[in-house]
């Protein structure tokens, strides 16, 4: 039978998949933003993912107030030791938001120039160093006995991190670049084919490379999965989506392939997931200093109180962001109240 913790292991599971959905091609075409040729497709970028962004950013943090109400020990551990690179993320999200807001207040090349560049390094930095807070996870940390970060920022900046933030910055503009297919048309549009097609190669590679580095690197996620028919599932549905991508853009399904770059998403996070199974965050000193769902959780009761408040809250949040897109589908058109 399933316990509560398992059940908030696989909450949280799902709410940093549906940040990674959301929020990943908002990064994508965020990085896409910083090779548009002249100023009508930098406002494009930009308004393609302006009236969604900051809805998107609710799952991060969700996700991050239920760690800290759910698994406080590991919202601590975490956001110690990754406290710098935390905080390079919060500055780059703000650069990019306020980009947004504060590009279009002064007609000057060199004012839209600077807010274009923290948009387009806005998005980068977080698609890289996400994926090398990922990276580290699955690799494992320096926790001691007791749980206690004993590592330091260079630390975290070890090979297998550094591939693992290449995949997501590739995943991530290739989400981008297929999001950009639904929102624009003409040239513009089959630039952007072109782009998803490129790094769709290019997430071939990665992903396989880092496949194989982690059998080297972190034998461990490795060890039960002969007897995890969920992650044999995934791997299915993962290959099945990712094939399908390059034949939706030949056929110019975009919607289907963005769909299919959406559960490719999901799987290889849901794959990572069911690999860390019951750990949260893996010690590299000693996997028996890991933190995992019950020795780093709350108690039974503020587990039950807060999966209440989930099953009220996040219905609320799922319709939200169906009725945003409902509302803001089809092309993005630039006029005089556009960014």
């Amino acid at each position: 039978m399933i316990d509560l913790n398992t059940i908030w292991f696989i909450l949280f599971s799902v709410l940093i998949i549906g940040y990674a959905i959301l929020d990943g091609f908002d990064f994508g075409v965020g990085v896409l933003h910083l090779f548009a040729t002249n100023n009508d497709e930098r406002r494009i970028h930009m308004n393609a993912i302006g009236p969604v962004w900051d809805g998107n950013e609710v799952w991060l943090l969700t996700a991050g107030g239920a760690l800290f109400a759910v698994f406080p020990i590991v919202y601590a551990t975490v956001f110690s030791g990754f406290y710098i690179p935390m905080m390079l993320i919060l500055a780059a999200l703000i650069f990019r938001a306020v980009s947004l807001e504060f590009r279009s207040k002064i007609d000057s090349s060199g004012w839209l120039s600077f807010w274009d560049w923290s948009f387009g390094l806005g998005s980068l930095l977080p698609s890289l160093l996400f994926g090398v807070a990922a990276g580290n996870i699955l690799r494992g940390i320096p926790l001691d006995e007791n749980g206690l970060f004993v590592g330091s920022f260079l630390g975290l900046l070890n090979p297998y991190s550094i591939l693992v933030g290449v995949l997501s910055l590739v995943m991530f503009i290739l989400h981008g670049a297929l999001y950009m297919t639904l929102k624009t048309e003409g040239e513009l549009r089959d630039r952007m084919s072109r782009w998803a097609s490129g790094f769709w190669i290019a997430l071939v590679v990665v992903y396989l490379l880092t496949t194989i580095y982690t059998f080297f690197e972190a034998w461990y996620l490795f060890k039960g999965l002969p007897n995890a028919p969920m992650f044999w599932m995934l791997l299915i549905f993962l290959l099945g989506s990712y094939i399908y991508i390059p034949i939706g853009l030949k056929s110019g399904s975009y919607f289907k392939a963005f769909l299919a770059s959406s559960i490719t998403i999901a799987c290889m996070i849901g794959m990572a997931a069911v690999s860390l199974f019951p750990r949260l965050v893996p010690s590299i000193i000693d996997l028996n200093y890991s933190l995992d769902i019950y020795n780093a959780s709350s108690t039974p009761r503020t587990l039950m109180v807060m999966l209440i408040i989930a099953l009220i809250g996040m219905p609320l949040v799922i319709g939200y962001t169906i009725y945003i897109y409902k509302v803001f589908k089809g092309r993005t058109i630039i006029g005089d109240e556009s960014y």
